[in-house]
């Protein structure tokens, strides 16, 4: 009994598994585009205490997820329409957050390469500390906000484009800004430490090219 309840976990696993990939269709990038300049807009500085960026990465024994801070970050609004903007991610503050103790510091020490000789097996935040997103373009497309901005990690920009929700709260003078998951792969950004696309006879020792990130940002109108 007690090895068909087993049997029934890890085949109910395996579906989850096959319908979240199936789900979380990975973003296209294209080539960097220029920002946007909104002159006679409303300025919003983002609260770096109440935003974040939530991540998942996986691999085939599971999947680990945290949260990376905001440094600072701007947006420009012109009525109630969001036209541009920007914020800088602190990749010194990469935060695992289904991990404790030692196996929770020794993740977050080789993501961010404090770790001697794995460096630049991710993001190296020693030489890189800083990552960017800059807003494009802002459009409304079948029934859906889609947000379009360069994302700069490490050496490498790219044009993404996502849906996200956008509201305006009159009462405190505030935008929260959200997104749903963002699928990247993660070598478009030359991230490419345990990746099947580039390394041979892996087997089940490879890290997923896929990485997700969700925007939960919330800003506060300049005085």
């Amino acid at each position: 009994m007690k090895k068909r309840v087993l049997n029934s976990m890890l085949i109910l696993s395996l579906v989850a598994t096959a319908v979240s990939c199936k789900n979380d269709k990975k973003t296209e990038t294209s080539e960097v585009k220029e920002t946007v300049e909104a002159t006679s807009a409303t300025s919003y500085n983002v609260d770096v205490e109440q935003s974040k960026i939530n991540w998942v990465g996986s691999k085939p024994a599971g999947e680990h997820n945290g949260k990376v801070s905001i440094s600072k970050g701007t947006f420009q609004v012109e009525g109630d329409e969001l036209k541009g903007g920007n914020i800088v991610i602190d990749m010194t503050s990469i935060n695992v957050q289904d991990l404790e103790g030692d196996d929770k510091k020794k993740l977050e020490d080789h993501l961010m390469g404090y770790s001697n000789g794995k460096e630049d097996h991710f993001f190296n935040a020693n030489k890189y500390p800083e990552a960017k997103f800059e807003i494009t373009g802002v459009e409304e497309k079948d029934g859906e906000t889609l947000m379009s901005g360069n994302l700069t990690l490490k050496e490498t920009s790219k044009n993404i484009t996502f849906p996200v929700n956008i509201s305006m709260n009159e009462a405190d003078n505030s935008l929260m800004l959200t997104s749903q998951n963002i699928v990247l792969d993660r070598t478009e950004w030359g991230i490419k430490f345990m990746s099947k696309s580039f390394i041979e006879n892996l087997g089940d020792n490879f890290v997923s090219d896929q990485m997700k990130i969700s925007f939960d940002l919330k800003a506060f109108k300049a005085e």
